[in-house]
């Protein structure tokens, strides 16, 4: 299923079919986001891209290999917990955009925010998500190799992970769903923001769980190939980066908007439980 219009090292392997892909989706999210103004395109395809990339590399083995059948059906579960959620967020309707990409706009202007676009927002993203489910190719390398211990650990890290990133997100639905209740009848919100249940350990239990899930996700390569460095750690590593960066912006929003955000920086870490950087008061 190789596109065939660019050449590189993977071609002609699945996961380089996935990479043609990656790229052309990333231009039809960009050419939506241009037509329709609306820039959450990227969001709506982030939970379903990487499980349809996996799926498109178990099938090229008929569904035979142990290893990369477990790697997509834990990619599966992953991307179905995060379009329920997405989708009853109403993230799905096409009037629907992401908060930040609005704050993004504001504070960029309409030429640096269409450069950002262009460059990053829909086409680097695609390949973001391409990158941290690229383990699954080393797992495809070797189909006939038999699980093992690591396999084992990683795949039980990765659910322990996903229940603690889906208990989050019920968290914080619960919270916005009482405060629009609230706002509704016209009663006073006290705590305009989450600080109790996971969110009393971590100001964001669900970004520490997701960057977590994807270093665990990296062992099943290693698990393959018995090598602990390799290209596709670079997928795990972009990821954390793509997700400090947009917790920096979205504390910065939530820092002018509500009086007492700085004091639950202060307080309380920003991705794992009981472990403070300096300076992460003022930001993650």
């Amino acid at each position: 299923m190789d596109f065939g219009f660019i050449g590189h090292p993977l071609a002609g392997t699945p996961i380089g079919a996935t990479l043609d892909l990656s790229i052309v989706l990333g231009a039809v999210v960009w050419l939506l986001s241009v037509v329709t103004r609306n820039y959450s395109w990227i969001d709506r395809v982030w939970s379903i891209c990487p499980a349809l990339f996996c799926l498109i590399v178990a099938a090229s083995l008929d569904f035979e290999a142990p290893r990369v059948n477990l790697m997509a059906a834990l990619v599966v579960l992953w991307g179905v917990r995060l379009t329920f959620n997405l989708a009853r967020k109403g993230g799905f309707r096409l009037g629907d955009e992401d908060y930040r990409w609005t704050a993004t706009k504001e504070r960029l202007g309409p030429l640096r925010f269409q450069l950002l676009n262009a460059t990053f927002v829909a086409p680097a993203q695609m390949v973001v998500l391409w990158l941290f489910v690229s383990p699954v190719h080393q797992a495809w390398l070797r189909p006939e190799a038999p699980l093992n211990w690591l396999d084992w650990l990683a795949a039980a890290l990765f659910l322990a992970l996903l229940v603690i990133e889906t208990v989050a997100d019920e968290q914080m639905w619960a919270f916005q769903q009482d405060k629009k209740r609230r706002i509704a009848a016209g009663e006073a919100i006290a705590q305009p923001f989450l600080t109790t249940g996971l969110y009393s350990y971590s100001r964001h239990p669900n970004y520490a769980s997701e960057i977590g899930m994807w270093w665990v996700f990296y062992l099943f390569a290693v698990a393959a190939s018995g090598e602990w460095v390799h290209w596709s750690g670079l997928g795990c590593i972009s990821l954390t980066l793509l997700i400090v960066g947009s917790i920096r912006f979205a504390e910065s929003i939530s820092a002018s908007k509500y009086p007492g955000y700085r004091a639950y920086q202060a307080k309380t870490p920003v991705l794992i439980p009981f472990l403070r950087f300096s300076g992460s008061a003022r930001g993650a």
